[in-house]
């Protein structure tokens, strides 16, 4: 059986990381076995989660995680997308992944009223080191988002710029059931994962905003989470 090495679910999520969401939701659409195990990022080989464990091989990063189930398990999960489509598909997923997710980080992590929700993830770690955990965190995501470009901006450019990147998603998916097709295809579990985030009311971000002004993103994450993930009861209530 598969493991993912994951967070743990948080804040009426899945999962608090977008990137463990997006490998589990594969993991459902491929119909695969696995577990979830929290606990596991001390032994993360890339000192990030997620990685899975697949009889005995480890493979890091959502998007080899997924060409190692495609590989390995026959999986095509762009099936009955042409050339184009799938390359429209990895253009969006890299769009959200390399860009929004560092506006979405900024939001939860370096706003101080987000933040006092976000560091109630380490209410798990036992004090003392509970505060020398979270400060850490804290201190290594800020320097991760400046070192990326985003920090450098104002907080007022940051939520353009992910806003930007959400209404284009909304756009692109229009009325159609699913971002690509008729069905779910690999970039609807990158898409979910983060506008799912996006909805979270724990964090007050016009992010969120941006994402409620889409009545048809709140459509699509219902119907991914009554597809995928109908035990996360709160998402419906996000989305009604």
């Amino acid at each position: 059986m598969i493991t993912l090495y994951a967070f743990g679910e948080a804040f009426g999520l899945p999962d608090m990381s977008p990137f463990v969401t997006k490998v589990e939701t594969l993991l459902k659409m491929a119909g695969l076995d696995y577990r979830v195990q929290t606990g596991g990022f001390n032994k993360a080989p890339k000192g990030k989660l997620p990685y899975i464990e697949d009889d005995g091989e480890v493979i890091a990063d959502s998007t080899f995680i997924r060409e190692h189930l495609e590989k390995k398990y026959g999986i095509d999960f762009d099936r009955g997308l042409d050339a184009e489509q799938r390359a429209v598909a990895w253009a969006f997923e890299k769009m959200l992944e390399d860009h929004a997710y560092w506006a979405f980080l900024h939001s939860r992590w370096v706003d101080e009223n987000n933040f006092r929700v976000t560091s109630g993830y380490f209410d798990r770690v036992p004090m003392p080191m509970r505060l020398v955990v979270r400060r850490m965190a804290r201190r290594q995501i800020r320097s991760e988002i400046q070192g990326h470009g985003m920090g450098r901006h104002t907080p007022e450019e940051i939520v353009a710029l992910g806003t930007r990147s959400l209404d284009a998603a909304a756009t692109f998916l229009a009325e159609k059931p699913f971002m690509m097709s008729a069905e779910p295809t690999g970039l609807d579990a990158t898409v979910f994962a983060f506008v799912v985030g996006g909805l979270c009311p724990s964090f007050e971000t016009p992010l969120r905003g941006a994402v409620e002004g889409h009545g048809n993103l709140k459509r699509y994450v219902g119907r991914m989470a009554e597809r995928f993930f109908p035990e996360q009861t709160e998402i419906a209530r996000w989305v009604a």
